[in-house]
């Protein structure tokens, strides 16, 4: 998996190509930690790119967003596959995380909810 980092203000923005599983969940949790010793805690995935998920990436996200939380941040998601989109329904996880359509509008509701 490829992970490029853009920020916009205080949000990092990771866009995610490839396939979400053990190997690049750990990746990708690895690369938020870094982030969260930055006080780094508006994170936005961008899922556009990732054409596979599997219940190891699911569980990466679920730990991230676990850590978020805790971290008194924000974790959102937007762009997913039809697929992915499929496989968040399934599981119900689509009911637990922020997922928005679009980029843009994941973005825009970080400037419509107060920081807590």
């Amino acid at each position: 998996m490829d992970i490029k980092q853009r920020d916009q203000g205080s949000i990092a923005i990771l866009d995610l190509n490839g396939r979400l599983d053990l190997s690049s969940g750990t990746m990708l949790k690895e690369h938020i930690k870094k982030l969260f010793e930055k006080n780094v805690t508006s994170i936005h995935l961008n899922l556009s790119g990732v054409d596979f998920i599997n219940s190891s990436g699911l569980g990466s996200l679920v730990s991230i967003m676990k850590e978020t939380r805790l971290a008194k941040g924000r974790f959102t998601l937007s762009n997913l596959a039809n697929y992915v989109q499929e496989i968040f329904e399934i599981t119900q996880l689509s009911h637990i995380f922020e997922i928005y359509t679009t980029e843009e509008e994941a973005l825009a509701s970080y400037q419509s909810v107060p920081a807590n």
